[in-house]
């Protein structure tokens, strides 16, 4: 595999990949390409018969994301696993976001792992790495956004708040939740659902903003 590219592994995150945004250089599929084979060239048995060699998963600019004046985002603060990355990727591109914002220390990355788990919901969401999260939320509320942290404790349910508008949804990690000045960077807190969780906070945003239109 040449060094300057990635891989895709898995049916679906593979045909995403073929229609979005990156350049697919090479697809290797069974049975012409033994299992074994596709197995380490990926490093996972989830392949499905299925590897493709693209290129190099093509970050948006954090600030451009603030752009769209009616946007919605996802920022993520402490996720490391790329399979959760995969998961939420998947659930905001389903929901509509515009967007996804990750740091860019200490978070997880797109790899083709979090390719596998958004079912190849990152070829077609704009994700972006931003340098520092508290100050990347304060540029967007400079910027007329409002912001909303996800937290377990909080007494305000999404379907209590005002959802509409420009709005960044600000997500902890496992276990972790949002470290203090990015808590303190947020208008305030929701209350994460108990089914569906992550799912369940994107999908009330999508309602909220399709009964506003």
């Amino acid at each position: 595999m040449d060094a300057g590219l990635d891989l895709v592994y898995g049916r679906r995150p593979v045909a995403e990949a073929e229609r979005g945004r990156r350049r697919v250089h090479r697809v290797w599929r069974a049975p012409e390409t033994p299992a074994e084979e596709l197995e380490r060239l990926c490093g996972s048995p989830d392949h499905q018969g299925v590897v493709a060699e693209v290129d190099r998963y093509p970050y948006a600019d954090a600030l451009a994301l603030l752009e769209p004046a009616d946007g919605l985002l996802v920022a993520l603060d402490q996720v490391q696993d790329p399979r959760n990355l995969g998961a939420i990727a998947r659930s905001a591109e389903v929901a509509g976001a515009t967007g996804l914002v990750v740091p860019e220390r200490r978070a997880a990355t797109v790899t083709p792992a979090a390719g596998k788990a958004s079912a190849g919901a990152v070829e077609h969401l704009s994700i972006s790495r931003a340098r520092n999260l508290a100050d990347w939320l304060a540029a967007a509320k400079e910027r007329g956004w409002w912001i909303w942290g996800a937290d377990a404790e909080s007494g305000v349910a999404p379907w209590e708040a005002d959802l509409t508008g420009p709005l960044v949804l600000v997500l902890g990690g496992e276990g972790k939740g949002l470290r203090p000045r990015v808590a303190a960077a947020c208008d305030g807190m929701l209350a994460i659902p108990q089914r569906g969780r992550i799912g369940s906070l994107l999908y009330e945003a999508l309602r909220q903003r399709a009964g506003a239109a």
